[in-house]
């Protein structure tokens, strides 16, 4: 491939930009390979470079992949009664687009014009000579690749020019036929954020000046100060391939109001849990949710609020507006304002040796099994400094003052906890705890039930004192522990304790309803009455005691949606009862949230919703007169992200103080974020206030 001025070899710069699309291409090709989208020219691009990516990366690219063919095909159809139409994909790398459109047989009267660095085109339009399957598309071999034409077919137009260079952009397109006067799209996926802002507006900007009827979608980042967005940014900043934007367009709202201000008159922007939820089908999300063993729901739903997709445009009769929210089949919690919060708590590290890696995890227990004690239990997180699925349990001692970490000791060398997570422990005396459920992998049965035995007295001030013992059981009830993300909650009964076992999800169920009383001593299933109005199914809720029943909160339900109804299940002469426990302001449906009750009032803690404009924090609910006020955590003295999703707490009541142990997750392509060490959090005067 032979060029011009603009063959220069590229900067580290650009190479770093162009590694993440190479990367970007694997991971599409990957999710192609699994059903996720229909697209068999990717591996025709790919090349060798294919290998099997993770469900939470196959999914993350799916949505990317859905929204621009969904904006794309509206676009085309809106426009057939045009005689010539054209889109422009800016930083195209080796998307296959133009060959899925072709195949499709949806570019009658459409021109495709890519264009990306001059050393990415030339590789592409090589693939393309050499592939039989791809230069028949096309029509030929595409010319001899002079200039910055790199490739030019009758319909399909290939050009090497470095995007940030508005002036050699523009005078490229000119040569290869553009023409300002017909309806075109341009296309930008994750490209613009690369770029300088001040270039990226230039180039915005003269998009709508220069022609007449035009389109622009835009698919980028968002959200770069929470947790998950910090994350985010470290990661594209250690890969030298910084993301501009963010600094002056940190949120969905900034971006709409970046294009009115560069000429378009027509704006819309969804972030990808509300298309997810708005523009894409009921059946088509049914499919995709069961192609592969998942249980990554925290790390979705965080990926796709941190990611949105804009359409803008001028000039176009009818105008064209892709994007569309309140859809027949749901309505959708849609940006409204931020969340309303009635003051903040401050977070500070709270253990010393808080070194201890096994601290470090998600998916975990922790459990107070003595005053001042607190055993942790499970998880996926840091041990032997891998990440893995833990082996060891650890526990935070108080001692004058101050919290101690520390590994614990089991009582008999030869027994091995079987890794699970996702399960829950419950406290029965003064030295044991059951354990039920829990999973190793999301594609392997549930687990059924242990007991950890403990001594009765213990050295309260030295965590290598605590010794557990692990006890195997198959009591009669087993199969009801075959679950994980459930809620396993002491109730009363007659006077008799009994532990409600209480939704999840299992293997073969990926959102369980039902529920079992199991009686604390025998471990005997109890059939109870239960009568009012039955919860929807949900998993990842919270559940605690309260006045011999339980409360439930939240939750993720069928559909893979945050709920935020609360429910009590109240203690009747013959049997139980469900009620609605009403909230105002309505509770913000969330899940993966931690729960305790303290003084007839309900505290939520943490937990993912699809609230893009902020992170929960702490809801405090008047269980008497239902008013629900949000706190926000102040995270400004910790040096690292606080992520506030499958994390375990434990609420000291005499000190108000909550403990934060654990918490974070795979962050999509970013890395495992795990938080490094426990955190207090002093509820004194939110809760004297309330």
């Amino acid at each position: 491939c032979r060029r011009r001025g603009l063959a220069a070899a590229p900067s580290s710069l650009s190479r770093q930009v162009q590694g993440t699309g190479g990367s970007s291409a694997v991971s599409k090709c990957s999710a192609a390979a699994l059903g996720y989208v229909q697209d068999r020219f990717l591996r025709l691009l790919v090349g060798r470079r294919r290998r099997r990516r993770a469900p939470l990366v196959h999914r993350g690219y799916y949505i990317r992949a859905r929204a621009v063919d969904h904006c794309v095909q509206d676009f085309l159809l809106k426009t057939q009664s045009h005689p010539r139409t054209q889109i422009l994909s800016l930083g195209a790398g080796f998307d296959s687009l133009y060959f899925r459109l072709k195949d499709m047989g949806l570019l009658h009267h459409t021109v495709v014009y890519e264009v990306d660095f001059p050393n990415v085109a030339c590789q592409k339009a090589t693939l393309i000579r050499r592939m039989q399957e791809l230069s028949a598309l096309v029509g030929g071999a595409g010319g001899e690749g002079l200039g910055v034409i790199t490739f030019s077919g009758e319909d399909y137009k290939l050009l090497g020019v470095d995007l940030s260079e508005l002036s050699d952009l523009e005078r490229a397109l000119e040569e290869a036929g553009l023409d300002n006067e017909i309806p075109t799209l341009f296309i930008a996926e994750v490209v613009l954020t690369y770029m300088e802002n001040s270039r990226s507006d230039a180039l915005i900007q003269w998009a709508a000046e220069h022609f007449s009827r035009a389109c622009f979608l835009l698919y980028e980042q968002v959200r770069p100060e929470d947790a998950f967005g910090r994350v985010m940014r470290q990661h594209f900043s250690q890969l030298n391939s910084a993301l501009h934007s963010l600094a002056q367009y940190p949120d969905c709202e900034a971006q709409q109001r970046r294009f009115f201000e560069k000429g378009w008159t027509e704006c819309s922007v969804m972030d990808m849990n509300e298309f997810f939820t708005c523009c894409t089908p009921e059946d088509e999300q049914q499919r995709v949710q069961a192609l592969e063993p998942f249980d990554e729901y925290e790390e979705w739903h965080l990926k796709c609020s941190h990611y949105f997709v804009l359409t803008a445009s001028k000039g176009m009769e009818p105008s064209w507006t892709p994007l569309f929210f309140g859809s027949p089949w749901l309505a959708v919690p849609h940006r409204d304002g931020p969340v309303r919060r009635a003051g903040g708590v401050t977070a500070a590290v709270c253990a010393r040796h808080s070194e201890i890696p096994g601290l470090r995890r998600y998916g975990h227990r922790s459990v107070l099994i003595k005053p001042n004690v607190i055993l942790t239990t499970g998880g996926f997180g840091e041990e032997d400094g891998q990440h893995c699925r833990m082996r060891n349990f650890h526990v935070l001692i108080k001692h004058a003052g101050y919290w101690k970490a520390g590994c614990v000791k089991m009582e008999n060398p030869d027994e091995r906890w079987d890794e699970r997570l996702y399960h829950t422990v419950s406290r029965l005396s003064n030295s044991l705890a059951l354990v039920v459920g829990g999973r190793t992998s999301p594609s392997s049965a549930g687990l059924g039930m242990l007991w950890l035995k403990f001594p009765e007295t213990c050295n309260a001030s030295d965590p290598d004192d605590v010794r557990v013992e692990l006890v195997s059981l198959q009591p009669a009830a087993a199969p009801a522990a075959l679950r994980w993300r459930h809620s396993t909650t002491e109730v009363i009964f007659k006077g008799e304790k009994y532990l409600f076992l209480y939704g999840g999800r299992s293997a073969m169920e990926p959102v369980l309803g039902d529920w079992y009383f199991l009686h604390a001593q025998e471990l005997s299933c109890t059939v109870i009455p239960v009568e009012g109005p039955v919860p929807e199914s949900r998993h990842s809720h919270s559940a605690c005691s309260w006045n011999g029943g339980v409360l439930i909160a939240g939750g993720l339900g069928a559909a893979e949606r945050p709920l935020g109804s609360v429910f009590f299940l109240r203690e009747l002469e013959h049997g139980f009862q469900w009620q609605t426990v009403e909230t105002h302001p309505p509770l913000v449906p969330r899940y993966s949230h931690t729960a305790h009750v303290h003084d007839g009032k309900l505290l939520l803690v943490g937990g993912v919703w699809f609230h893009s404009s902020s992170v929960p924090g702490i809801t405090v609910i008047d269980l008497v007169t239902g008013l629900c006020l949000d706190y926000a955590i102040n995270v400004e003295h910790l040096e690292w992200p606080l992520m506030l999703h499958n994390h375990s707490s434990v609420f000291l009541p005499n000190e108000k103080e909550l403990l934060l142990i654990g918490g974070g997750g795979n962050c999509f392509s970013f890395g495992t974020h795990l938080n490094p060490e426990p955190v207090s959090l002093s509820l004194s005067d939110i809760l004297t206030s309330h």
